[in-house]
């Protein structure tokens, strides 16, 4: 009696695509298979040895016009077993309709949303002016850097002609359907201290140590006043603030030995409204406060500030938010906090919001016991069925003639 819509569901997520041993293989078979059953045309594209962006293509009336693209990833984050109730990769459902499985929020319930509201509009024999493209791409969760990332910079994306994307979002704990319409920039930056060794015994001066304690504080010192920023105004969320943390400490060989170098590494996300100049020349001068010796480096640094419009002259935001509207979806508006492939999408300045139509959910992306609901997943199908006749039925924008 279970709707197939959600055995479809259950199935891909009992496919294990968890890091760092990903099974890609048989989740492009399993949605290639999928994508034949409804018709759509595949194509699949290595963009480096062993990773497979996988397209599946519904034709539009008018295929020069630009393209509605329905993003997905297939890669899912490790789990610790011992905190799950259920097998993380058995899709069980309790009596409540509870599936539990990594991927069930994050994002394989978008991906069989997708799928499904095509589903349904070629089975009531719609077609519409513009084409639309689902990529299901891989390694999204260790950055994208082997796949959404080389994948925009082939011929094979940019044949795709896309006009506007849709990518994943979270799921919100309230009424409010959360959208994202931009990104935090990830920086990791990793500071090293030079200082003075020596016994352990002995008080030496200019230490690593020393250096490196006032590197933390200044760091941390920043964090807490971005905490508080948040805290004491209730218009902001996560993605209004830069967040930092301390994330690794090295350093030292043994007990009695004063460490000739330290280093410490944070993981900084910093909202598009920041000047990344300025908030580079303060990290600067935190390390030059900390004495001689104290230099750092990048291990990732992204300069891309662009943000998708949401006015409501903006014709694809106009379609968005107008079926939301008529199906009486409150939409909360954000800045995603942590990273996606969006980023991507967006940097080679193409419209993209993140949007996981999961509303009265718990986020639990990425945390154990993952799961969504069979009846918040089938009314995102129907959410998605009535979003993409609306911007694929989107009309000729003057750049299109």
């Amino acid at each position: 009696s279970e709707n197939p819509s959600v055995t479809l569901f259950r199935e891909y997520l009992r496919i294990d695509t968890v890091h760092p041993k990903p099974d890609y293989d048989a989740a492009v078979r399993f949605l290639e298979r999928v994508g034949t059953d409804l018709g759509l045309a595949c194509q699949k594209v290595e963009v480096c040895q062993g990773r497979v962006v996988l397209i599946l293509t519904w034709q539009g009336t008018n295929p020069r016009l630009r393209s509605i693209l329905l993003n997905s990833h297939t890669d899912v984050v490790p789990v610790f077993e011992e905190h799950w109730t259920y097998p993380p990769f058995e899709a069980v459902k309790d009596s409540q309709g509870n599936i539990y499985a990594r991927g069930a929020q994050d994002m394989k319930c978008v991906s069989i949303q997708y799928l499904e509201a095509i589903r349904r509009l070629k089975t009531e024999g719609k077609c519409f002016a513009r084409t639309i493209h689902l990529t299901f791409v891989p390694d999204e969760e260790v950055g994208g850097h082997k796949g959404m990332e080389m994948f925009v910079q082939r011929p094979e994306f940019r044949a795709l002609n896309v006009g506007f994307a849709l990518d994943e979002g979270l799921a919100s704990p309230s009424d409010t359907f959360s959208v994202f319409y931009g990104e935090k920039s990830p920086w990791w930056i990793k500071v090293k201290c030079v200082g003075s060794p020596g016994h352990g015994s002995r008080f030496i001066s200019n230490t690593a140590a020393e250096k490196m304690h006032k590197v933390i504080t200044s760091f941390l010192a920043f964090r807490e006043s971005e905490k508080q920023r948040l805290k004491s105004d209730s218009s902001l969320t996560l993605g209004d603030v830069t967040s930092l943390n301390l994330t690794m400490l090295e350093g030292g060989v043994s007990f009695n030995v004063v460490p000739s170098e330290m280093a410490a590494s944070f993981d900084v996300r910093i909202p598009p409204t920041v000047d990344l100049k300025a908030f580079e020349e303060q990290v600067a001068a935190w390390c030059r406060g900390a004495g001689d010796g104290v230099t750092y480096e990048f291990h990732q640094k992204c300069m891309d500030q662009h943000i998708t419009s949401t006015d409501e002259s903006d014709p694809w935001w106009k379609a968005f938010s107008g079926v939301c509207a008529d199906m009486k979806l409150q939409l909360k508006l954000e800045i995603f906090p942590a990273a996606t492939d969006s980023r991507y999408i967006r940097a080679v300045r193409h419209p993209a919001i993140g949007f996981s139509p999961m509303n009265r959910t718990p986020v639990l992306l990425h945390d154990h016991n993952e799961f969504l609901n069979e009846q918040v997943f089938l009314r995102g199908i129907d959410i998605y069925a009535r979003l993409l006749p609306a911007l694929a039925s989107v009309p000729p924008l003057p750049a299109e003639g």
